[in-house]
Parts: structure tokens; C-alpha cells; sequence
């Protein structure tokens, strides 16, 4: 990256022009899948900060068929571009968690709706076996496959604390298998969780960095009405740091100059709906954060990687 007259990042949208030469638009989906971590295979409770309802549209419903809820989904994206083509993005809890045999009846499902161009596969490290990577590895010679693990944190006392149920060493492992199997692959970080400094948040950037990550999504930490999260900020808030917008930014910025160059950022923050918000509230749209903190890179002369060091 170079600070004069180029992006201050490598963002989303140019990623996908390098396989599209056509808008493309992901579509959300809901499976009807559970986690390990939900029903009792590694523990109880899921996430302590998860609650799915933030991330289902409307149409994302799993009573739904996949190809029923792809047609509502085009339906709902038409009207911006009449000729937007769409990739399936099975997003909610883990969906690589079922038997081969099922996944490979939905993600061909999917790929049968006219106009589907590919797959977004959101998941686990711990749970992607080898005959399911072996197929996705053969899928991706035909079309487009993204896998994007939740990492969240690099620190296994992170991950013990919000109930992630795998380690940072699994996350490792299961990008490597999936890189080296020639498959496209992403990675989710939380800024924010509770017991990490800032320098921790940092870290983070340095330890993905050395991963063969094709893209990357990162977010504040959100505390969301109904999670096991929201009720240990009611019964001890000093235990938390939640960043103001300014703040938020300021950090994000210094992570991206410690990021591996070449890795895409798909995204830099998250909006939850504000009647299961319960902090913080920003006031501000995903895109106005966004365009603040490109105009604060471009201003300060900042961009991705500037600090990056193998």
C-alpha cells in the first residue's frame, strides 16, 4: 500500500473484483444449525456474547427452505441492481456442523438458485473435518468458496472467558489446512473483550498477520440484551472498556498498520439493532463509521501495513 493517492486499505469490494467482473451481493442464510458449544458437545450456553437475531434479516428464517430464503434475499437486493449477482453466505452459528451428507445437499441447493455465483461458509476452527474440506476443496475449482472462521481473540484466556470452546492453536490449524487445500479463507477478530488491554488488541493484528488469511472482518465488542455477556456488565461493569466511537476508530487505525498488507478488510465494525443494544451506541451507521475512519487515514497519511513487519 502506498499513502499517496491510493486506498488507505485493501477493502472488500476490490477482493471481489479480482473473481467477478459483475456486482456481486452476499445473501445471509440461516441453516437451522446449532453449535458444538450449544448443545452440549464441548459445553452449554454458546458464546457468551452471542445472540443471532443481531445478524438475520428478515428473510434469514431457517422454517425457510436455502433456496426460498436466497429468492426473498435477491428479492429484497434487486431494486439497487436489477442485474447483482449473489453468493450464499451461510451465516448463522456453525455451518460446517452437521453431517457431510447434509452440507453438501444445502451448499448444492444454494448453488442451484440462478444467479448464486458461489458460497460464504461462516464457522468454527474446530469444526472443519478433512472429507468436508476435501469437498469444498474440489467445490472451489468450479466456483467461488470463502470460508471465514470466528477467531475472536489470539488469547486462549480470551477465548476460555467468553466460552469459545476451541484455542487459539485449533484456529491456527484450521487455517492453515483450509489455505493450503486451496481454498479461500477468512477470519473474525472482536476488538474489545473483556480482560484485554490495548497493546493485547494490537497483538492481535501481528499474530493473524503471520496467518495465510485471504480476508478479514473485524468488530467492537457489543453487549447485546439476552447474552450471558450483557448480565456480567450488569453485575460488574468496571470489568469492561467500551469504546467511544473516536476511540474505537483511533484504535482500528493502529491495527491496520500492523496488519500483513495484503490481507482484505472486509469490515471494521458492527451495528447490532438498537432494540437489543445495550451498549455502546454510537449513533452512527456502519458506513459513517467506516467513511469516518478512511477520511482520518487519509488525513493522517496512515494506511494498511505501514508498520507491518514479517
Amino acid at each position: 500500500m502506498s499513502p499517496n493517492n491510493q486506498p488507505p486499505y485493501r477493502d472488500f469490494s476490490s477482493f471481489l473484483k479480482r473473481f467477478f467482473p459483475y456486482k456481486v451481493q452476499k445473501i445471509s442464510l440461516n441453516a437451522g444449525f446449532t453449535c458444538p458449544n450449544r448443545d452440549g458437545s464441548i459445553g452449554w450456553g454458546g458464546c457468551t456474547y452471542c445472540n443471532n437475531q443481531t445478524f438475520n434479516p428478515a428473510y434469514c428464517q431457517n422454517q425457510k427452505s436455502i433456496a426460498q430464503q436466497l429468492e426473498e434475499g435477491k428479492q429484497f437486493f434487486a431494486y439497487k441492481y436489477p442485474s447483482m449477482k449473489y453468493l450464499a453466505y451461510f451465516q448463522a452459528y456453525t455451518n460446517t456442523y452437521a453431517s457431510l451428507e447434509t452440507l453438501v445437499k444445502l451448499y448444492e441447493e444454494a448453488l442451484a438458485v440462478p444467479d448464486v455465483e458461489g458460497l460464504v461458509i461462516g464457522t468454527r476452527p474446530d469444526c472443519m473435518p478433512n472429507p468436508l474440506l476435501a469437498y469444498l476443496s474440489e467445490l472451489g475449482k468450479r466456483t467461488f468458496v470463502l470460508v471465514e472462521y470466528g477467531i475472536e481473540s489470539t488469547l486462549d484466556s480470551s477465548l476460555r472467558r467468553i466460552n469459545r470452546g476451541h484455542t487459539y492453536r485449533q484456529a491456527v490449524e484450521a487455517v492453515e489446512r483450509t489455505s493450503s487445500s486451496g481454498i479461500l479463507v477468512g477470519a473474525h477478530l472482536i476488538l474489545g473483550l473483556p480482560g484485554e488491554s490495548r497493546d493485547d488488541m494490537l497483538h492481535h493484528a501481528d499474530m493473524v498477520g503471520r496467518l495465510p488469511l485471504d480476508t478479514l472482518k473485524i468488530h467492537q465488542l457489543q453487549l447485546i440484551r439476552g447474552t450471558r455477556m450483557a448480565h456480567e456488565y450488569e453485575l460488574q461493569p468496571d470489568g469492561f472498556h467500551l469504546f467511544d466511537v473516536d476511540e474505537y476508530i483511533a484504535l482500528v487505525i493502529d491495527f491496520m498498520e500492523r496488519l500483513r498488507p495484503d490481507i482484505t478488510v472486509e469490515r471494521f465494525v458492527s451495528e447490532s439493532p438498537k432494540s437489543l443494544l445495550i451498549a455502546p451506541d454510537w449513533g452512527m451507521k456502519n458506513h459513517e463509521v467506516t467513511n469516518r475512519l478512511r477520511q482520518v487515514m487519509r488525513l493522517q497519511q496512515r494506511y494498511q501495513g505501514r508498520c507491518y513487519r514479517p
